[in-house]
């Protein structure tokens, strides 16, 4: 047997990006490259009051970095506010979810370990340029089940 062994790589903005949840989304790295470690998804233009759903990993620690904007983001019920520069963390088993706040988009990265979300967001995205509509949430919730994601519904106030 030939163990695989995880290689370097560099992954850059060429690529084309996706639409999850209506939100211009690039795969930064998955799990497959990363040895199972992490995946790394970048977000950006998500506009204000944009709202994820309240959510739970059964799976993987979820972590945001805020690189533009001004961000809440709820983890067990206790509310925070970050702005650029800020780190999230959202551990395995609390639900959680976030809010961009005030008059400018928001742009974030998303950190998984291990990796295994980014399967999820390349299952539930769109190519881009695909027109907006509204996210089919009962097929949210299918596809999110399939990855141990459980979702609760809008987020608490």
């Amino acid at each position: 047997m030939i163990a695989q062994q995880v290689q370097p790589f560099v992954n850059t903005r060429d690529g084309e990006p996706l639409q999850f949840l209506n939100l211009p989304t690039l795969i930064r790295a998955t799990g497959d490259a990363t040895g199972g470690a992490f995946g790394l998804v970048e977000q950006w233009n998500i506009p204000p009051g944009f709202a994820s759903p309240y959510h739970t990993h059964h799976r993987e620690d979820e972590a945001f970095y805020v690189l533009d904007g001004e961000m809440a983001f709820v983890c067990g019920g206790q509310w925070m506010t970050a702005g650029a520069g800020a780190f999230v963390f959202g551990p395995r088993g609390i639900a959680h979810g976030f809010k961009v706040q005030g008059a400018t988009p928001a742009r974030m990265l998303l950190l998984c370990a291990p990796g295994g979300f980014e399967r999820f967001v390349l299952e539930m995205s769109e190519p881009s340029g695909t027109p907006a509509s509204p996210p089919d949430l009962s097929k949210l919730v299918v596809v999110a089940q399939q990855y141990g994601i459980e979702i609760h519904g809008p987020l608490p106030e």
